[in-house]
Formats: C-alpha cells, sequence, structure tokens
C-alpha cells in the first residue's frame, strides 16, 4: 500500500479521566474518513460516549479478620474476585486473562506488611465487556474496603477507629509505604476535624479514612446526618494532605482536592451502569446523575501539610478516601454498613 502522509490534531482539554488515553474513536473516524476519501470531524454524542465507553472493571471482596483480647488487630484475609479480559502475557508471554485497569489487587496494598498474618488472593472472570480507567484507577475502590474493614474491625473490638489506624501505621514491617508521612495526616485531619465521635447524637456521625496513592498521603473526615427515613446529607469534609514540599498555586490545590471530594462523593452515592441484553442501558445525566448543590457537603476544609519530599500532582490521591470517610460515617450514625456501590442502593433507615 502506498504511504500516506496523515496529520493528527490533538486538542488540549480536561476531564478525561483516563478515556483519552483509548484511541477507538481514532480508529473510527479514520475508517470513515477513507471510505470517503475526504477531511472528516466525528463527535460522539453523550449517548455515544456512555454506552459504548472503556468501563471500570467490577468486582467482589470477601474478607476475613482477626482481632486478639486487646482489641489489636492481628489477621487480615482479602478474597478478591474481579474481571478481565484475555491478553498477552506480560513481554509478550502467552495469551492470558488479565484484570481490567484499576481491577488488580496488588500484593503491597494497605494493609499488607502492616500485619503479621496477611493473606490476599485474587480470581480475574474473563468478560467481554471493554474496561478503562477510572479517576486513581484501582485505589478508589481498594480504600473503600481496605479502610471499611478496618473500621469494622475497630467496631468489632469496641475500639476508635482513629487509634486502631494509628496503631496499624506502627506495625510497619518493610516496603515503600511511609507510615510516618500518613501517620502525620492522619492525626492532623483527626485535629482539624475535631475528631470525637462519641459527642454525635444518633442520626449524625463521624468517619475516618486514609490512602496513599500517586505519590500523595491523604487522610479525610466525614461528617454526616442520616434521618430516621434514611435521609442522608453530607455535612462536612476536611481533608488533610501530604503532597511534598512545594504547592505553587494554593487555591488551584485547593480547587483539586475539594473537586476530589465532590466527584468522590457523586461517584459513591448515585452513579451506576446496568447491562441489559449486552447494552448499557443508561445514556444521559438524567438516568446517572452527578451531585448537585443541595447534596455537596455544606463545608470543605482542606489543609496542607508541607514534608520535605519531592512535591507530586493532585489529580488523583485526594478521591480514594471519599468513599470509605462517608460509609464509616453513615455507620457512626445509624449502625448500617454499606458496602457496595452507589451507596444509593442501600437502606439507610434506622429507629
Amino acid at each position: 500500500m502506498p504511504k500516506e502522509k496523515v496529520t493528527v490534531h490533538l486538542t488540549r482539554s480536561g476531564g478525561g479521566f483516563g478515556r483519552r488515553l483509548s484511541t477507538d474513536y481514532v480508529l473510527e473516524v479514520a475508517a470513515i474518513a477513507h471510505k470517503v476519501s475526504a477531511p472528516v470531524k466525528l463527535t460522539w454524542s453523550r449517548e455515544d460516549d456512555m454506552r459504548h465507553d472503556q468501563f471500570r472493571a467490577g468486582g467482589f471482596h470477601f474478607l476475613k479478620g482477626a482481632i486478639d483480647a486487646n482489641g489489636k488487630i492481628t489477621a487480615w484475609h482479602n478474597r478478591f474476585v474481579s474481571f478481565g479480559t484475555m491478553q498477552p502475557g506480560r513481554g509478550g508471554g502467552a495469551m492470558a486473562i488479565r484484570a481490567g485497569s484499576g481491577g488488580e489487587l496488588q500484593a503491597d496494598q494497605f494493609p499488607a506488611r502492616f500485619l503479621p498474618n496477611y493473606l490476599a488472593e485474587q480470581t480475574t472472570i474473563e468478560c467481554n465487556i471493554p474496561m478503562g480507567p477510572w479517576r486513581a484507577p484501582g485505589n478508589n475502590v481498594f480504600s473503600f474496603v481496605m479502610q471499611g474493614f478496618i473500621d469494622e474491625l475497630a467496631h468489632a473490638a469496641g475500639r476508635d477507629p482513629l487509634e486502631v489506624r494509628l496503631e496499624l501505621l506502627s506495625q510497619k514491617m518493610g516496603g515503600n509505604f511511609d507510615a510516618p508521612r500518613m501517620t502525620a495526616v492522619t492525626k492532623m485531619v483527626a485535629e482539624k476535624a475535631g475528631w470525637n465521635p462519641k459527642k454525635f447524637p444518633r442520626g449524625k456521625g463521624q468517619g475516618i479514612a486514609f490512602h496513599f496513592s500517586h505519590s500523595g498521603y491523604i487522610a479525610q473526615v466525614a461528617e454526616v446526618t442520616v434521618s430516621q427515613q434514611g435521609e442522608l446529607k453530607v455535612d462536612r469534609f476536611v481533608c488533610v494532605c501530604d503532597v511534598g514540599q512545594q504547592i505553587v498555586n494554593l487555591s488551584g490545590a485547593e480547587n483539586q482536592v475539594e473537586g476530589s471530594i465532590i466527584d468522590g462523593l457523586s461517584t459513591a452515592l448515585y452513579q451506576e451502569l446496568d447491562i441489559e441484553r449486552g447494552r448499557i442501558v443508561q445514556g444521559n445525566f438524567d438516568h446517572y446523575p452527578m451531585i448537585r448543590m443541595p447534596d455537596a457537603p455544606a463545608k470543605i476544609d482542606v489543609h496542607f501539610l508541607r514534608s520535605n519530599n519531592p512535591t507530586t500532582g493532585l489529580g488523583e490521591p485526594a478521591i480514594p478516601p471519599v468513599a470509605p470517610a462517608l460509609a464509616n460515617a453513615i455507620f457512626a450514625a445509624t449502625g448500617k454498613r454499606v458496602r457496595q456501590f452507589p451507596i444509593s442502593r442501600s437502606d439507610l433507615r434506622w429507629s
């Protein structure tokens, strides 16, 4: 075939959250242009995009844990079932089922190396659904699972969830996780939020969570109100971030964190896609709702803890702790555990 000169114009625009790394739309417009032998502009509608996307790999976690007579966590077992596709092995090896983007449980995922007895297992089931990244791939879901289960074990031991987390961080046995940095942001967020779960009456609660991702150490506290009829109101979020020694644009950094919290709440509370007869049902925001102003927290407090470490980005690390902090606050308010997304599926009524 003769060589052709092709010019690709890249538009500098944000908000793709990983989707722009997939090139299916490029192949489509190239195929159309080849057929008509003319310049072509291709625009996908919202319905096109939602129904022909690269979807986040789903999964199920089955957890067991043990606590000793002093209420200390001594063992952890996570059995993870996720979804993937047939792909060449690493380095061009034999074909094998590999988990979709963000669906692979890494061996050093917290609390690995912080416990004397820890076992993580994963089974990946082949499926033909196109899969791609979600903001902070993997970390957003793993944080929800790990930080939620730590909260459950703390409750079973009759201990303060903050105290249990700090105790866990003191047990580090190796690896790249900087426990002192996470300890510092966790203590600071508790101070800034006025951490005291016992001060709240029934129907109101505080929840805490932390997570390390994309070189950022983030801790958050959520405060919620849940009516006896199960109506949820997120009252406040407090976030402390350690992303290194330098922040040039403070308002821009605060905006990144505030946006992450709003994005995380929107996803955790409302968003889901249903597949019927091989097709995505939802097509636009009328059936895939985004969080609106009346449902957003009345107050978001953002704080930065500067450390003598290389500066990193803020686009992703602030989103993973959002869902577990929220779910843990809901439990504190109602006594009900949230173990699935979206939270709108859960019955939060209490009496």
